[in-house]
């Protein structure tokens, strides 16, 4: 089983004390397991959960795993821009420091149904929700540089194509095709996002985290996942597993002057052409501004 494991981030040395970190997502699967392991390591945690309740039981086990004192649970939907504002308002009112950011929750083949803003959930929960979550945390990583931004993509991007006439799938919705565009977004906005952060001290980093045996699998055909139980646990990476890309690209000193680059199994990765398109970054950022209203700042 080990072989289909995949890279793992070897480095135990590595300390995160008196560093600041924000998981989106943590209260399961491999955020729960990168939060545990950065909390471990010394650093205040802190969890961005839409499930208060859900969020409050990962908590404590990660408390107990760790052993640690240090971690904190703050509500966060990512489908709605003013839950992201008032975790953004709450955090800056408990830290003044931001050192590691990962964008690791998201949806994944979900029945269509829109964010609270009139966003299809994919690409407004995955893209334009971490989006704007990062944006609104620029000053304060700028602040506490160097400091990273870790973005979970996925190897879908490479079958993800950027649809300008539907980005929102009105006309057409068709679940994957949903999903493979905002994982291809989470590279593009890295990338761009790298760009124009240059000479700051925050670098960007997005990522591969390889196929897991996660809840992200509970909008697939019940039939099928019962049918695919045995090859998930074989051939799927464990939750722990799929954390190790995220931890490298969180804390790997070799890597702390990439920035805008894709990494899977704990190694740098070439995506695909057309998640390297600069002139679609460009306009996917111009939009992304648009859409979440940081543009009239």
């Amino acid at each position: 089983m080990k072989f289909f494991q995949g890279g793992q981030f070897k480095n135990k040395d590595i300390r995160l004390d008196a560093k600041v970190v924000i998981i989106t997502g943590a209260n399961a699967g491999i955020g729960k397991e990168a939060a545990i392991e950065c909390a471990k390591r010394g650093a205040r945690v802190y969890m961005g959960c839409r499930d208060p309740a859900r969020m409050e039981k990962a908590r404590q086990e990660i408390l107990d795993k760790s052993g640690s004192q240090n971690v904190f649970g703050l509500e966060l939907d990512l489908a709605s821009f003013e839950s992201i504002r008032s975790f953004v308002k709450t955090f800056l009112s408990m830290e003044r420091r931001l050192h590691v950011l990962i964008n690791n929750a998201g949806v994944m083949a979900c029945p269509k149904a829109y964010t609270k803003e009139g966003f299809e959930m994919h690409f407004g929960t995955n893209h334009l929700g971490h989006f704007l979550l990062t944006n609104l945390l620029l000053d304060v990583l700028k602040r506490s540089a160097p400091s990273r931004v870790v973005t979970v993509s996925s190897l879908g991007h490479k079958w993800g194509r950027i649809n300008k006439d539907d980005i929102n799938a009105e006309k057409d919705y068709r679940e994957w095709d949903a999903y493979m565009q905002s994982k291809l977004c989470n590279i593009l906005f890295s990338r761009h996002l790298a760009k124009r952060l240059r000479g700051t001290g925050v670098n960007t980093y997005a990522l591969h985290p390889g196929t897991i045996n996660t809840e992200l699998t509970r909008h697939l055909n019940p039939c099928f996942r019962t049918m695919a139980k045995p090859i998930f646990w074989v051939f799927f990476k464990s939750p722990k597993s799929g954390a190790q890309t995220t931890l490298y690209c969180a804390m790997e000193p070799t890597i702390a002057s990439h920035t805008g680059l894709y990494y899977s199994d704990c190694k740098l990765k070439e995506p695909e052409p057309h998640a390297q398109d600069d002139a679609m970054a460009e306009w996917l950022w111009n939009l992304s501004e648009r859409l979440t209203g940081l543009s009239s700042h």
